[in-house]
């Protein structure tokens, strides 16, 4: 009864509060929506009380009724779709989005996330309801390179290639934020985390990532965030827990001031990831400031907005202490009105009302899930052309990820109506008793335990073959699963720490099961699920096709199920490279890229940045330049003949890359220009790439700074980063 006493309480009081604002209409200028969203912030600013502006500067803002301002929460979540608020068409993870090369799709996609989240914010305010992950300021995407395959939140990203990830950030950005022409903004996007940090997640509370050579700052680390900032007008960055260089990522003047703010001019609002602040004075974190009130105040000082978490609440004492002058928090909180009025938040009628919630899961959006999930697969192997299958083959489903829908949806994930897991697709293509289900194995155990004990059962190859002894073709879905890798996680299994990995190899048992199929002369395809690079050495061994699926979505299932039957001819790429063992890879804790990814690494890798096979063949002629010599305003054109010489029709991966022979301490090679196209068999496309003056940005060592230097580069162009899949032609640049 004292529960429901509270709630009625709290509903009375949130009425009373409503009407209030519903009698503070039209009164002051700030409500006139024909002023522009920064003159309506600047009448609502000085009407505000110190204790007012600092309750607006956290993420739960309380309504102020007196002012008609209602409650806001500026924490809501949509990596691969609108997360952790009910229903919602769930795309595959960011990795797998940056697989199909395909930034065009990509804004489709989060146009159509946009749309999701703008029916679903209706709803929630209709109902009164102002709640975390319920807002228009979605704290996405995560644009951090994806710099050693340890990292779980890597599987958020855009990959290890500065060029794609900001690519593909752009879209992302393009299709939350909606049309730079229209009214209102659609949602605000956020480039996050900011910046140089990739894990460990174990540490990150305290880790400081120092002597970042200046080179891979420029070069590697910020260049996402630069376009984010700078091309596509990102209205919100969100700063890092870890320290840069001794200083707190939401405290540093050197990120947040010098380089974001005054060099790259960013006018938007910088938010601190959630309990960030927290971080500067508690015990056995960064421990860098003495208490609340000066962490808070620096890191307002420093250009930090808005707080995720409430520490922010002691910047009333900070401002009485003299430890921050009150003009400084005028600032950041004339950035968080402006946005509110650029989103219609604080209009009385609703923009982007006529966005219906049968958008919600709807049918158009289910079949865009499906696509995004096809162009998303990689096939890494193909081994005598096993793949496709053929549908009179009885097949054995098998292993950990067959028929586990929660795995599919990756981490930060929203809950569709209904998620194909690969067992279900495969039982529609084939009829029932070409079916043989077993779960064999857990990921880390024998048995299928959820909390991946290492309880072990009787694995014996009779027992096992007693299953699956009358399957033509073994179809084993393995790899790992959002519960191993993910956001600073409590795992137990050997090989994960923290929702990192401190191993990359598959886990034990799974490696086993493969290896006694192999043993009994089986046709295997392995399915692998993850968020990362496997290092999968010997399954290159004991299986013939391998599919990298990463955690594919709710239409998951139905992508893999029509690439293994040949309804669909996979051309999805690797946006990381898969390395051959731990041994490949520098101290996860070197932020130094030297010998990281395939822009530094010399050893030969697993499987190359932009790799995957397809079941038709492309080849590629002799390209032509439109001038030898490019000076600045003018722009280079690369016709590129390709040709598909298979039997099939199908998608390439058209991929151009830069290098400057003259420079040996930069990359080898780094992507410039990419674009995936549909060729019909038999015939031959040119392919049109324009490469801008700015294309050939690169690190001046004179000047540490990013710019094209004159002299002779090298366009490298082909379907991957290995050296034998590209051709080259020079250009000079003066």
């Amino acid at each position: 009864m004292m529960k429901q006493w509270i709630a009625a309480c709290i509903a009375v009081t949130f009425a009373f509060q409503i009407q209030a604002q519903n009698n503070v209409q039209n009164q002051y200028p700030y409500q006139d929506t024909k002023l522009s969203p920064e003159e309506r912030a600047d009448d609502l600013l000085q009407r505000l009380t110190l204790k007012e502006k600092v309750s607006l500067m956290q993420n739960a803002s309380p309504a102020i009724p007196r002012l008609g301002i209602k409650p806001y929460e500026w924490w809501s979540e949509a990596l691969h779709g609108i997360a952790r608020a009910g229903r919602a068409t769930v795309f595959p993870q960011s990795i797998g989005m940056a697989a199909s090369f395909d930034d065009t799709l990509l804004y489709e996609v989060f146009n159509a996330v946009s749309d999701e989240a703008r029916a679903k914010n209706r709803d929630f305010n209709d109902k009164g309801q102002y709640n975390r992950y319920q807002g228009l300021t979605v704290w996405t995407p995560n644009i951090n390179i994806f710099r050693d395959p340890r990292w779980g939140r890597g599987q958020e990203t855009y990959g290890e290639d500065p060029y794609l990830t900001g690519r593909m950030g752009m879209a992302v950005v393009r299709g939350l934020q909606g049309p730079e022409d229209a009214d209102y903004n659609k949602l605000h996007a956020c480039a996050k985390h900011f910046a140089v940090h990739s894990g460990p997640e174990w540490s990150r509370h305290h880790f400081n990532a120092e002597n970042i050579n200046t080179r891979d700052l420029w070069e590697t680390y910020l260049p996402a965030f630069k376009d984010l900032v700078q091309k596509a007008g990102v209205k919100e960055v969100m700063c890092a827990y870890n320290r840069f260089e001794g200083d707190p990522c939401c405290g540093s003047k050197r990120l947040l001031t010098q380089i974001l703010r005054n060099e790259w001019g960013y006018k938007g609002i910088v938010v601190s990831d959630c309990g960030a602040i927290g971080d500067f004075f508690q015990p056995h974190n960064h421990e860098t400031h003495p208490d609340a009130a000066h962490a808070s105040a620096d890191a307002v000082l420093s250009g930090t907005d808005l707080e995720c978490g409430d520490h922010y609440k002691s910047i009333t004492e900070a401002v009485e202490k003299g430890l921050i002058p009150e003009e400084k928090v005028n600032t950041s909180v004339r950035r968080l009105l402006k946005a509110r009025f650029e989103l219609g938040e604080m209009n009385s009628t609703h923009p982007w009302s006529e966005i219906p919630y049968s958008v919600v899961d709807c049918s158009k959006h289910r079949k865009l899930a499906l696509k995004m999930a096809h162009e998303s697969l990689v096939l890494l192997q193909n081994k005598d052309h096993l793949l496709p299958l053929n549908r009179q083959m009885k097949v054995a489903v098998i292993g950990p990820n067959a028929n586990d829908s929660v795995m599919q949806w990756g981490n930060y994930n929203g809950f569709p109506s209904h998620t194909i897991t690969l067992l279900e697709a495969i039982r529609t293509k084939l009829t029932q008793d070409q079916v043989i289900y077993e779960p064999v194995c857990g990921l880390t155990d024998d048995g299928n335990s959820k909390n991946n004990t290492t309880q072990k059962i009787d694995l014996s190859a009779p027992k096992l073959m007693d299953k699956l002894k009358e399957a033509d073709v073994i179809i084993f879905a393995g790899g790992i699963s959002p519960q191993l890798e993910g956001e600073e996680m409590e795992v137990s299994s050997p090989g994960f720490k923290g929702g990192d990995r401190i191993d990359i190899e598959l886990p034990g048992v799974q490696r086993e099961i493969l290896a006694l199929l192999k043993d009994y002369r089986k046709k295997v395809v392995f399915v692998n699920f993850s968020g990362s690079a496997i290092a999968l050495v010997p399954e290159t061994q004991n299986c013939d096709a391998i599919l990298q699926a990463w955690y594919p979505g709710q239409a998951g299932g139905t992508a893999i199920a029509d690439v293994l039957f040949g309804d669909y001819n996979p051309a999805g790429r690797l946006p990381i490279t898969f390395y051959k063992s731990l041994q490949q890879l520098p101290d996860y804790e070197n932020y130094s890229m030297k010998g990281r990814t395939y822009r530094y690494m010399t050893e030969e890798p697993l499987y190359p940045f932009g790799y995957g096979l397809s079941y038709t063949y492309f080849s590629y002629g002799k390209a032509k330049l439109n001038q030898s010599k490019l000076s600045k305003g003018e722009k280079a054109i690369l016709t590129i003949p390709v040709s598909n010489i298979g039997q099939r029709d199908g998608e390439e991966v058209v991929q151009v890359y830069i290098s400057r022979p003259d420079d040996k301490e930069g990359p080898q090679k780094t992507l410039r220009a990419f674009q995936r196209v549909n060729i019909a068999k038999g015939k031959k496309q040119n392919i049109s790439i324009e490469l801008s003056y700015d294309s050939f940005e690169w690190f001046d060592m004179t000047t540490n700074t990013m710019r094209p230097i004159h002299g002779t580069y090298k366009i490298l162009y082909g379907n991957s980063s290995r050296a034998k899949d590209l051709r080259s032609v020079n250009i000079q640049i003066q």
